[in-house]
């Protein structure tokens, strides 16, 4: 019985130690001091990004996709998360946002009442930008409408609806390491950041575990959609079998080399790549090829 109550004892501070250890870490006003934000620098951040992709209205075209209401549905083996509204509403959206408000939900997860961020927002992939994008992006959104439209709640069962597990998540998948690690060429490095900070696209490419983390062993190396209609590609050099040449060209068109036309939540990132410099395309191009091949 003594026996008992002292395990019953550790059970209890092991789990409280977790619970301290996985509790909301966020940045501090000393992370963003001095910074300050350009428009138009922001306004590439916030294409590469795909911002506009996921927290536009469902269909919304042309300058309607920068009207960040929310409201779409993204289905997961978790549930079903709903972007929510990002515009510049000061009582529905992030009107009243500062630049820690923004980069803490970027970098950390961590909403400005301090809870957890279920991580369909990237931040495991924009946990990597740099504070200068992050404070671009700040100074871009300020310029954005307004838009009253409630955010919806997510559509989670038990245990996930339960925001405060994410914090261990957290302490397993969040860092800032780099999946292709080591120096590149300029170029590369560029791409990288790209990649795998900005554009996240290992969040749909890269296969993931039983617990949702990327499985950077397998990088880019595809997985199931979550929608459950078919397959996210393998883009690693081994399955793509493209040319830099390719990959520009279908960054900046959506025309693959055997004349086939992007479609999917994958029209929306190439529109984004098709509006940054084409010495950005370039750099994830030469990233992508860099990338080790996974059969």
């Amino acid at each position: 019985m003594r026996i008992l109550r002292w395990l019953v004892v550790v059970g209890i501070v092991a789990a409280g130690g977790l619970w301290f250890l996985a509790r909301p870490n966020p940045l501090s006003e000393a992370d963003v001091a001095g910074l300050t934000g350009d428009v138009t620098r922001g306004e590439a951040v916030f294409w590469a990004a795909g911002c506009a992709s996921c927290h536009m209205a469902a269909e919304a075209k042309d300058e309607a996709q920068l009207v960040l209401a929310g409201g779409q549905r993204f289905p997961s083996d978790f549930g079903t998360f709903l972007a929510p509204n990002i515009s510049q509403d000061p009582t529905h959206g992030i009107g009243s946002w500062t630049l820690l408000d923004l980069a803490n939900a970027l970098k950390r997860g961590v909403s400005p009442e301090g809870t957890h961020y279920y991580p369909a927002l990237p931040y495991a992939s924009y946990a990597k930008m740099q504070m200068q994008d992050v404070a671009d992006l700040h100074a871009f959104l300020k310029t954005l409408p307004a838009d009253p439209t409630p955010s919806q709640p997510h559509d989670l069962g038990f245990p996930f609806s339960i925001r405060e597990t994410i914090g261990v998540w957290k302490l397993l998948f969040l860092n800032e390491d780099w999946a292709l690690p080591g120096s590149l060429t300029p170029t590369a490095e560029r791409g990288r950041y790209i990649a795998e900070a900005l554009a996240h696209c290992g969040e749909c490419h890269t296969p993931r575990n039983a617990l949702g983390g990327m499985d950077t062993a397998r990088w880019l190396a595809g997985a199931p959609n979550p929608s459950g209609q078919g397959r996210i590609p393998n883009i690693t050099p081994a399955a793509l079998g493209w040319t830099a040449g390719d990959i520009v060209q279908y960054l900046t068109t959506g025309f693959t080399p055997e004349f086939d036309s992007v479609g999917g939540h994958m029209a929306h990132v190439v529109e984004n790549m098709a509006k940054l410099p084409d010495s950005d395309r370039e750099a994830v191009a030469e990233y992508l090829l860099a990338v080790p091949s996974v059969p």
